[in-house]
């Protein structure tokens, strides 16, 4: 039996992903938290931290910038220094300060669709202008997705300033190639735009030999100057209740800029969330590795059931992460979320994504709880 096989109840924990369906016989398949423990390494360094006693505010101690540069070097092949690194109270208000360090009020910014809901929202609060190019299907294989560049260049306009890029996609899964990174960069510098690139399922990879990572930081040259790129060990260790992420910003110029846009609406970080971070990225890669290949087999598992029992549902094939992009369009429902939520599966809905017609469905769960949203799927088709 698999340590990731275990149940862990998560009701009456104040569980976002579970509240939802208090009291409700519901699976919550939605939000993109796991239902594994914590591996032991970083809750045995936050409890070391809670044994000292005081936890006032806290700045990045050398240890966890220490320890992000040597998981850069030998993960990525980056030889970061300490100082690229500004730590945020999560990924979303990260997202918003990059936005901020690049043109002003009316000017506008660059996603892909379906891309994961705040990219769709950064413009409001940032009283930009949003331009969505929805993803292709690639020609050849089973069913996966890439950049339009064709679309892309058609979109940009005068007044773009930030391209924001999802490396490995959520919700499609793709981990895109160091070919295909590599050309987001030129089309950066050719319409002179910065490029955000949020890698934070970096670590979820479920084929890590045929479709490794690979990090903007690794593209050398002038994007290096317009690059930011936003990483985090919360959705690899399960621990985004601590509110920890980081970007990676090599300019100095652009580092500051984005460290001035901090207003008195983002908080400081935790001194939970440093110590757990240093020590995920010290100490969690054996764990990660058993992860990775458990996440595999539940992938296989959902792949296999959709092929045998629901053809007419389509699922591009997932390089990585834990969530599933689901196309329902030929089921012909009015709802779809509120068709599968009827039979007990509570997916996150694809209009949040900009890609009605789909549902996304959180297999980070022990597999029995797989197989038991399987047979209420079976039962909803």
């Amino acid at each position: 039996m698999s340590e990731f096989d275990t149940i862990i109840d998560r009701r009456s924990t104040g569980s976002l992903k579970w509240e939802r369906y208090a009291g409700r016989d519901v699976l919550p398949l939605w939000v993109a938290d796991m239902d594994f423990a914590v591996p032991d390494c970083v809750l045995e360094a936050v409890r070391s931290r809670l044994d000292h006693g005081i936890l006032g505010y806290s700045v990045a101690h050398q240890g966890v910038r220490e320890a992000i540069t040597d998981y850069l070097k030998d993960e990525h092949g980056v030889a970061a220094d300490p100082g690229w690194l500004v730590f945020t109270p999560g990924m979303v208000p990260a997202k918003s300060q990059a936005v901020l360090v690049a043109g002003g009020p009316g000017d506008a910014l660059m996603v892909c669709t379906p891309a994961y809901p705040p990219f769709l929202n950064l413009h409001r609060a940032t009283q930009r202008e949003l331009i969505t190019v929805p993803l292709c299907e690639m020609p050849d294989g089973p069913l996966r997705y890439t950049l339009d560049f064709e679309a892309m260049e058609a979109a940009v306009t005068a007044r773009t300033k930030v391209f924001f890029l999802c490396n490995p996609h959520n919700p499609v899964g793709r981990v895109f190639t160091a070919e295909e990174v590599q050309k987001v960069a030129e089309f950066c510098l050719a319409h002179d735009l910065l490029l955000v690139s949020d890698e934070i399922h970096c670590d979820l990879l479920l084929e890590p030999e045929t479709a490794p990572h690979y990090t903007a930081l690794r593209v050398p040259g002038a994007i290096q100057e317009r690059l930011i790129v936003l990483m985090a060990a919360s959705k690899t260790c399960n621990i985004p209740g601590l509110s920890t992420a980081f970007a990676v910003i090599p300019d100095a110029t652009l580092r500051r800029k984005f460290v001035a846009s901090k207003n008195t609406f983002i908080a400081e970080v935790n001194p939970l969330g440093y110590h757990a971070t240093e020590a995920a990225y010290r100490f969690s890669r054996p764990w990660r590795q058993r992860l990775q290949a458990y996440l595999r087999g539940n992938r296989d598992r959902l792949a296999s059931f959709l092929a045998e029992q629901a053809p007419m549902v389509r699922m591009p094939h997932m390089e990585a992460t834990y969530l599933a992009w689901l196309d329902v369009r030929a089921l012909n429902l009015e709802n779809p979320h509120a068709h599968f939520e009827k039979h007990g599966l509570g997916f996150s809905p694809g209009t949040d994504f900009g890609g009605p017609g789909h549902v996304r469905l959180n297999f980070g769960c022990p597999r029995s709880t797989l197989d038991e949203a399987l047979r209420r799927f079976a039962t909803a088709l």
